[in-house]
């Protein structure tokens, strides 16, 4: 299915009311349409005419996420009508936080869970008659393009991989010389492998091994494996930043970390096999909304450090939302922000 553009001007007179004043900077309003989750963000941006974007030139002002697991609604390839009624239910409550915010444009986008879909089509166009939204769908190499220019609005990319564990699938993007290419999307995300190996809310040791086993299937399936192997790994998305939190509460630390070693991962992994019950609590206080998750993206992780030989892995503040952002609504380009 071609890549659609989506786009709605929302404005009203809440948001007028909201801002009460003539200098209000202009809002843009993207919502995604995830396996895991679908979430509204809603930047302020301070000039809509630049050429080039980092961090300092926007920032978020709602950050609405509702955990709707679609992935789970996809049976046997079809995307099901819960599905499409569980997506409607929730972008419907989403447009109602918009109208509230006079958006100058709005756009949703979808990713794997109904990328993969058998029924993409017709999903997409019961889910856009039914909301009267367009909605674009993203394809593997915009999804991995996408991340690594949100990822470049606030953290210098040199060379490594950048990975985006999503809920229905893995993206990794080879980043050398500030630049990306060799984008290549995988179809196991962290809620597709819980979905699919585990039975309970924590996978026993011999569903993490099934999980490691199936994502080493799908690492031997690439071409190669070479274009993707470098010291660093640079994370965007909810699941690298759950091993962050994961990596804070085993190890007692202050602030989240950003970065992680692959031992560190590895320490999760053992806690989880070793003593299930108190690793849960640790979850549960580290992302309990991604309890269910954290382990298999851990695990998807540990086979990406093991097979790309990575010493480490950067934890990127932006991703894919603010690389549709920069790059399909506002017409631009990101790099990260200069020092002082």
């Amino acid at each position: 299915m071609p890549t659609r553009r989506a786009g709605i001007n929302a404005s009203g007179t809440g948001a007028q009311r909201h801002r009460g004043r003539k200098t209000a900077m202009p809002t843009y309003g993207v919502i995604d349409l995830g396996s895991n989750s679908i979430r509204l963000v809603i930047y302020e941006v301070k000039d809509d005419r630049r050429s080039t974007y980092s961090s300092k030139d926007f920032k978020s002002i709602i950050n609405d996420k509702v955990m709707a697991g679609l992935a789970a609604f996809v049976e046997e390839g079809v995307f099901t009508p819960d599905g499409v009624d569980r997506a409607v239910n929730v972008l419907k409550s989403h447009m109602k936080r918009v109208r509230y915010f006079g958006c100058k444009r709005v756009d949703v986008f979808a990713t794997a869970v109904l990328r993969n879909a058998v029924n993409c089509a017709e999903a997409i166009a019961e889910i856009e008659r039914r909301c009267g939204l367009a909605v674009t769908l993203l394809s593997a190499r915009d999804e991995a393009h996408l991340g690594f220019v949100g990822a470049r609005c606030s953290t210098p990319l040199e060379r490594g991989t950048l990975v985006d564990i999503g809920g229905g699938s893995t993206e990794l993007t080879r980043v050398n010389g500030g630049r990306d290419s060799d984008d290549v999307s995988l179809g196991q995300g962290s809620l597709s492998s819980f979905a699919r190996f585990v039975r309970n809310i924590l996978p026993a040791p011999i569903e993490m091994d099934a999980i490691a086993c199936e994502f080493r299937g799908n690492l031997r399936r690439l071409p190669s494996l070479e274009p993707y192997k470098a010291p660093t790994l640079y994370g965007v998305g909810g699941s690298t930043r759950a091993a962050a939190k994961l990596v804070q509460q085993l190890d007692e630390l202050q602030t989240r970390p950003r970065e992680i070693q692959a031992e560190q991962v590895q320490q999760i992994l053992r806690a989880c096999r070793e003593s299930p019950s108190a690793f849960g609590h640790a979850a549960l206080k580290a992302s309990a909304e991604r309890v269910h998750t954290m382990v298999p993206g851990c695990v998807i992780l540990a086979e990406l450090f093991r097979h790309l030989g990575a010493d480490k892995l950067v934890i990127c503040k932006h991703g894919v939302r603010e690389g549709y952002l920069v790059e399909r609504m506002l017409g631009a380009v990101s790099a990260p922000p200069q020092a002082d």
